[in-house]
């Protein structure tokens, strides 16, 4: 089942977004990675930001989230995390096409770690197309209130409609 959870609910959100970030381990530069992966204040400010979170919930737990943000000309895709032992069995997937659903007439992009292959490619699986590094940065830059050193490690993927 998915549902739209509220910064009332940060507790789950940072419980599966820390849980599901270790992956990121020893993937992203060092500078880049911290402890909690994301903190409360974080996420806390996220929705400040206008990102909307939805959740897969099986059995009453909390195992999936992803969020979109309308900015500018675009609607990105922004946390979007599974519990380490729930990954790779769908859930994800299902609140991707949730979101896809919700924005079919937006132009949607995603920004992740340049070296987490495995994002980019369960993003390629659902038509997003990786830009080039030169029009990634310009992307992160635009729409992304990162840091430069994050903006130096992440792609951008952008949804082709068809």
């Amino acid at each position: 089942m998915i549902n739209e959870f509220t910064k009332s609910d940060y507790s789950e959100i940072l419980h599966v977004v820390n849980d599901a970030a270790e992956r990121y381990r020893n993937v992203i530069p060092d500078n880049c990675w911290k402890e909690p992966y994301m903190p409360e204040s974080e996420l806390l400010d996220v929705f400040e930001e206008g990102v909307k979170m939805f959740g897969y919930v099986q059995g009453n737990k909390l195992i999936s989230v992803m969020g979109f943000q309308e900015t500018m000309d675009v609607v990105l895709i922004r946390h979007a995390y599974t519990l380490t032992e729930h990954q790779g069995k769908g859930t994800g997937s299902t609140l991707l096409k949730y979101l896809l659903d919700r924005n079919k007439d937006s132009r949607l992009l995603v920004g992740t770690w340049r070296d987490a292959e495995w994002a980019i490619k369960f993003y390629e699986k659902f038509g997003f197309v990786l830009h080039e590094k030169k029009e990634s940065n310009s992307l992160l830059e635009k729409y992304w209130n990162i840091p430069q050193k994050q903006i130096e490690h992440s792609v951008v993927l952008e949804k082709i409609r068809v």
